[in-house]
C-alpha cells in the first residue's frame, strides 16, 4: 500500500497541511522542529492508534485547538480508499470511504506502517513492552485470530486484577484464571509461530549488516514457566498477586531478544549496532507482512542517519530502494547518498513545498 494524499488539521504544529507524495521514496528536508516528524507521526497513528513519541494523545492536538483531524488516501491493489481519523475530548472517530467505523481497530487494520526513529534503539535495549508491542502489531495484521484472543485475555486479566484488589473469593478468581489460560495458550501458539517466520528474514539482514557479532539467536519468553499451564501458575501465585494488587505471570509479560554469539549481553552493543538491529527487526516484519499479504507496508524513517556511519547508512538506503515500497525519510540536510526518483519536500514552520 502507499499514501497518495495526506491532509492534516490542527495536528501538532500544523494548523493545516496537504501533501501528495510519490508512491516510492519521499524525502522531507528541514531544520529541527520544523514539523517533519509530525508528518510521519500522523501516518503512524493511522496504523497504530498512538504516537511513537511521548506525551499521549492530547499532545497531538495543536495548542489552542479542540481536536485534530487526519485525512488520507491510500492505494492498495489499484484501489483508493479515503480514510479519516479525529480525536476530540469525547474519544476517537474513524471513517473509511465516508462511512463511520464502529471501532478504531477497523481503521488500523486498513493501514500498515512501520517506523524507525531516533529512539528505536530502545527496541533492543529498552523494556519488554516495546518488543511485545512490535510483535503483536505484526500478528494483528497477519493473524486474523490474534485480536479476539488478545481481547479475551485482556478482559479476563482485568477482571482477575480487580478481584485481587477487592479480596474476591478463590472460586471467583479461578473462573478468570481458566479463561486467561485458554486464551494464553492460543496467544503463545500464534506468537511462537510468527517469531519463527520472522526469524528467517531477521537472520538474513543481521548476517549482512553485522557479521562481526557472529551467529544470531532469537529468544522468546512467553511470560510464565514453560513446564506449567498458566492456570496452575496463577493459582500458586494468588497470595503474592493479592499483595501486589495485580497479576504478574502471563502473556502480557512476554518478551523476545536477539542474542549474538559475540555479544551475548545486549547492553554491550553500540548505539549504531542497536539501531541496525532495530531496523533489521522492522524490515524483517516488513518482508513477512508482504509475504503474507502480497502487499508492502509503508516505511517511515525519521532521522535515519543518526547513529549510523556512512557505510552502514549507504547500505541501508540501498536496501530501502530495493524494497519497492513507499518510504518517507526525514533529514536536516540533503542525504549523502543520492536516491533515484525520490520526491523531495522542503519543510519549514507551517509550510511544505516540493523541490
Amino acid at each position: 500500500m502507499h499514501f497518495s494524499a495526506l491532509h492534516l488539521a490542527d495536528w501538532r504544529c500544523w494548523p493545516s497541511l496537504e501533501v501528495r507524495p510519490a508512491a516510492g521514496i519521499n524525502v522531507l528536508l528541514g531544520a529541527n522542529g520544523s514539523g517533519k516528524t509530525s508528518i510521519l507521526e500522523a501516518m503512524y497513528v493511522l496504523s497504530h492508534g498512538r504516537s511513537f513519541r511521548g506525551g499521549g494523545v492530547s499532545a497531538l492536538v495543536r495548542q489552542g485547538a479542540a481536536a485534530f483531524v487526519v485525512h488520507a488516501e491510500t492505494v492498495r491493489g489499484g484501489r483508493t480508499t479515503r480514510l479519516g481519523l479525529s480525536r476530540t475530548p469525547e474519544g476517537w472517530t474513524a471513517r473509511a470511504d465516508g462511512e463511520s467505523l464502529p471501532r478504531l481497530a477497523d481503521l488500523l487494520a486498513r493501514v500498515a506502517v512501520l517506523c524507525v526513529e531516533p529512539g528505536s534503539q530502545a527496541l533492543v535495549t529498552g523494556p519488554a513492552e516495546l518488543r511485545r508491542r512490535l510483535l503483536d502489531w505484526g500478528l494483528f495484521h497477519v493473524e486474523p485470530g490474534f485480536l479476539p484472543y488478545w481481547q479475551r485475555y485482556r478482559r479476563a486479566l482485568a477482571q482477575r486484577n480487580a478481584g485481587l484488589r477487592q479480596a474476591a473469593r478463590a472460586s471467583h478468581l479461578a473462573a478468570w484464571e481458566e479463561s486467561m489460560d485458554a486464551a494464553a495458550q492460543q496467544l503463545d501458539r500464534l506468537r511462537s509461530r510468527y517469531l519463527e517466520q520472522w526469524r528467517r528474514y531477521l537472520e538474513g539482514y543481521l548476517q549482512h549488516w553485522l557479521p562481526e557479532l557472529g551467529a544470531m539467536e532469537l529468544q522468546y519468553q512467553r511470560g510464565w514457566p514453560a513446564a506449567h499451564p498458566l492456570a496452575e501458575v496463577l493459582r500458586a501465585q494468588r497470595q503474592r498477586d493479592r499483595a501486589a494488587g495485580y497479576t504478574r505471570p502471563g502473556p502480557h509479560r512476554a518478551d523476545w531478544h536477539v542474542v549474538f554469539a559475540r555479544a551475548p549481553d545486549r547492553h554491550h552493543l553500540s548505539g549504531g549496532q542497536a539501531k541496525l538491529i532495530a531496523l533489521a527487526s522492522l524490515l524483517a516484519q516488513f518482508e513477512l507482512h508482504r509475504e503474507t499479504h502480497g502487499d508492502a507496508p509503508v516505511l517511515l524513517l525519521d532521522d535515519l542517519a543518526s547513529e549510523l556511519d556512512t557505510g552502514h547508512f549507504s547500505t541501508v538506503i540501498r536496501q530501502i530502494e530495493g524494497c519497492a515500497a513507499q518510504a518517507w525519510i526525514t533529514s536536516v540536510q540533503p542525504l549523502a547518498v543520492p536516491l533515484c526518483g525520490a520526491r523531495v519536500f522542503h519543510v519549514e514552520h507551517g509550510r511544505i513545498r516540493a523541490a
